[in-house]
């Protein structure tokens, strides 16, 4: 899984991309190697100057590597913002989803 990833990875960086679109980037990994790829991703964006544009459920690695989240939902963008933004956006759901018991484990509360 992780080898096949960085591979996958390595091969979009040799075109030298602007933009790297990332589709569930860790899907698949057990924690320990999702939190290295993640590290990996948020390593190569500070490096290259990279914008990454990355679909994920996780929501660590929404916190280890996002600066800025849109919430897809009810067949629409529901919110954007920082993690700290959505956290207190007036959604049910986007609450529970980063301010839940789950939300707040990947935030280190």
């Amino acid at each position: 899984g992780g080898m096949r990833k960085r591979a996958a990875l390595a091969r979009a960086l040799a075109l030298d991309p602007e933009l790297l679109f990332l589709d569930e980037p860790t899907a698949g990994l057990d924690p320990i190697t999702a939190a290295n790829f993640d590290a990996l991703i948020r390593d190569l964006q500070r490096a290259l100057g990279l914008t990454v544009f990355l679909v994920t459920h996780d929501v660590d690695t929404l916190h280890a590597t996002c600066d800025r989240i849109a919430v897809l939902g009810e067949k629409r963008v529901l919110a954007v913002g920082t993690i700290d933004e959505l956290r207190a956006f007036d959604h049910p759901w986007v609450q529970e989803y980063f301010g839940g018991p789950r939300g707040r484990a990947a935030a280190g509360h």
